[in-house]
């Protein structure tokens, strides 16, 4: 089913996010956390692509494990900005012939070494989102940033990229960790003015070890709450603790986001069911679910 056809019939959607393994030995390992994922009957689950493409015949093969075994539909991103442009038309055309017709178009992180302007290289996701919008079989989701991109200068131009890639043919939305809910109140109501008004789901990243959340804001440049430091404060060292601490913020983020309004739930998984289970575990009548 098209994403953009469940956010128009659906009060609130819920999605997960999983990750391809780098190395085949590992396949098994993550297809049982998928197919314990799919399980819990999200409206649909988003499996990534890896830096530089590097997980990309995986990333299809998951998601085509998904939508035509599991009955699950499946959100395959792809990057770009790392590939010719002839690598993303042949993988779009995969995608096509594979059944998957919902794709989350990203730029991707910038290889070393990489120069622009470079004509056998797309620059920016809204050249991605024109060429998979051409070919008309897909629903296509795009990222955005609460706090602003890392590299943007400053969040009104961020904005501007992002109306470029709504008026490129983008379907929906999917935004970057957040920990503060204010941020994303203040980041949709400034889309609003700027004419995007497409359908934004909101990524939740329960944070359940220290050295994760570390890697998050090095990579992210997303910023944490008072609340949110004193819980690493108190419990960064004490693991089991800080994993339960983690799981009741992300689901009091939850229950907030849903309260005021927001159409679309996205949960980071990191391919661990556990924490994900307990998550919708304490959101089971909120979003209509059958967790035991």
């Amino acid at each position: 089913m098209r994403i953009d056809k469940m956010f128009a019939q659906q009060d609130v959607t819920l999605s997960l996010e999983v990750f391809p393994p780098k190395a085949d030995s590992a396949f098994a390992s993550v297809s049982n956390a998928v197919k314990t994922l799919s399980s819990y009957k999200p409206d649909f689950i988003s499996v990534t692509y890896g830096a530089g493409g590097g997980t990309s015949k995986n990333t299809i093969k998951i998601a085509s494990m998904l939508q035509n075994d599991l009955s699950t539909t499946a959100l395959a991103h792809l990057t770009c900005v790392s590939s010719t442009k002839s690598e993303v038309s042949d993988h779009l055309k995969k995608l096509k012939e594979s059944k998957i017709n919902n794709i989350l178009a990203l730029r991707g992180d910038i290889p070393e070494n990489h120069r622009f302007p470079n004509a056998v290289h797309y620059k920016y996701a809204y050249q991605l989102v024109e060429e998979a919008a051409a070919m008309g079989c897909f629903c296509i989701g795009a990222a955005c940033y609460p706090e602003g991109h890392v590299e943007s200068d400053n969040k009104d131009k961020d904005l501007e990229y992002l109306k470029a890639k709504v008026d490129s043919g983008c379907d929906f939305l999917v935004t970057q960790m957040f920990f503060d809910n204010n941020v994303l109140y203040s980041f949709m109501y400034n889309a609003l003015r700027k004419g995007i008004d497409i359908p934004i789901s909101a990524g939740v990243m329960p944070v359940t070890n220290k050295n994760q959340i570390n890697r998050i804001l090095e990579m992210s440049g997303t910023s944490l709450t008072p609340k949110f430091k004193a819980i690493l404060d108190k419990f960064g060292d004490q693991p089991e603790s800080l994993k339960q601490a983690g799981i009741v913020y992300a689901t009091e983020q939850i229950v907030d986001l849903i309260a005021n309004g927001v159409r679309g739930i996205h949960l980071y998984t990191m391919n661990k069911p556990d924490i994900a289970h307990n998550i919708l575990l304490n959101l089971s009548s909120i979003l209509g679910l059958d967790i035991t």
